[in-house]
């Protein structure tokens, strides 16, 4: 017989799944990767990080150009030179992380000044330029001749002709006046002859009628002369005692020729101040670093030249908002011109109170243009800014030595 084979129901042991089982080995193995996995993210991304910071590549600087960060922006003390600031190596191995770095343009003290034509000047043109480029001038000296000056040099003439005119005239209103006086004073002393002479007719007709020589008729004919004569001393004093009641320089015709000179003067005044529209003088003391308009030639919108205290050279630097906090008056910087492999020393003069924009752009089209930042100002030394006389608006690159003494 065949022995029945017992069901598998009936057996005692377990059913193990194969599949399952295989799944269970597998599952340690995949945790093992993923540990190592995450490492090595973290080492590909430091390392990254370090390539950026070091190469800077133009990707990143394209990056930091279209979101408007800047390097080090998030750090307290940033040691990333910012994007556009370009250092020579050896600048470069010696940066520390404290030091702040910026873009920066040497000026002189006090800025340039654009000199411009006159106010009203309108469409004159330079005839003659009396400085060169170079020259030291003073406040106030004549640097230019406009192409008007002969036209309003007539003008002052033809007032200064007026004027003379006027007073002329005023003095001999004066005078007029004086004989007028004098006039009266003889006309008083003619009528007081004459009332001498009638009161005497008088008496002596009087006398004759008195004793029966003469008629009644020439009695009343003397009475009333003498009469006649004597008011005409009345008027005549009246008159006298009125001009001299008088102050001679408030007599009408006096007031007017007076009012008349004065008017001539203002025309006098009025043209000797045109007369400025043909001349352009300094505003200041300096030294002309440049000149923009030559003889025949109209003004433009850059004035005629630009003058500058170069004695004291000075730098702009232009700071990062994010690093500004660590810039105080008094510490070193170092300004370094690549371009003439000069360097500049100074300290920190003053620190700007406005955020701006970005003016001192590098060469690199990629540069972060629209970056915030705070203008800071340095005065170069003796010796520096006997170097920098000559490089007004120069381009250099400022590294301010937070570490130093500041205020």
């Amino acid at each position: 017989m065949t022995e029945k084979q017992p069901d598998d129901a009936d057996l005692p042991l377990d059913v193990i799944d194969q599949n399952s089982t295989t799944e269970a080995k597998a599952r340690p193995q995949t945790r093992k990767r993923r540990v190592w996995i995450i490492p090595l993210l973290m080492l590909l991304m430091f390392a990254g990080g370090v390539v950026a910071i070091y190469f800077q590549p133009h990707s990143i600087r394209a990056f930091f150009a279209m979101t408007g960060l800047q390097p080090g922006g998030g750090a307290d003390e940033p040691f990333v030179v910012p994007v556009g600031v370009e250092l020579s190596d050896e600048v470069a191995a010696t940066l520390q992380p404290t030091d702040v770095v910026g873009l920066a343009r040497l000026l002189p003290q006090g800025d340039i000044s654009v000199v411009a034509p006159p106010f009203g000047a309108a469409d004159a043109r330079i005839a003659d330029v009396l400085v060169s480029v170079g020259e030291e001038v003073h406040a106030g000296q004549d640097l230019a001749l406009m192409d008007n000056l002969p036209d309003l040099s007539s003008v002052v003439a033809t007032a200064q002709a007026n004027l003379a005119v006027r007073q002329a005239t005023l003095l001999q209103t004066r005078h007029s006046v004086a004989l007028s006086i004098a006039e009266d004073k003889a006309s008083l002393a003619e009528a007081q002859a004459v009332a001498r002479v009638a009161e005497t007719e008088l008496e002596r007709t009087q006398s004759l009628f008195d004793r029966g020589i003469t008629t009644q008729a020439l009695l009343d004919q003397a009475i009333s002369v003498s009469e006649q004569a004597n008011r005409a001393v009345e008027r005549a004093r009246a008159t006298l005692q009125r001009s001299r009641a008088e102050d001679p320089e408030e007599q009408p015709d006096v007031l007017v020729a007076k009012r008349n000179v004065d008017a001539a003067l203002a025309e006098l005044r009025r043209a000797e101040l045109d007369l400025g529209k043909g001349t352009i003088t300094a505003p200041t003391d300096g030294t002309v670093l440049d000149i923009y308009a030559r003889p025949g030639e109209a003004p433009g919108s850059d004035g005629v030249m630009v003058l500058g205290a170069v004695e004291q050279m000075m730098a702009e630097i232009e700071v990062h908002q994010t690093q500004i906090i660590n810039v105080r008056v008094g510490q070193p910087v170092e300004l370094l011109a690549d371009a003439l492999n000069l360097t500049f020393r100074g300290t920190v003069r003053d620190i700007g109170l406005m955020v701006r924009r970005q003016d001192i752009v590098a060469d690199d089209t990629a540069a972060n243009t629209d970056a915030r930042v705070i203008e800071v100002l340095v005065a170069l030394d003796a010796a520096s800014s006997e170097q920098a006389a000559r490089f007004t608006n120069l381009e250099v690159v400022a590294r301010i030595d937070t570490r130093g003494a500041g205020q």
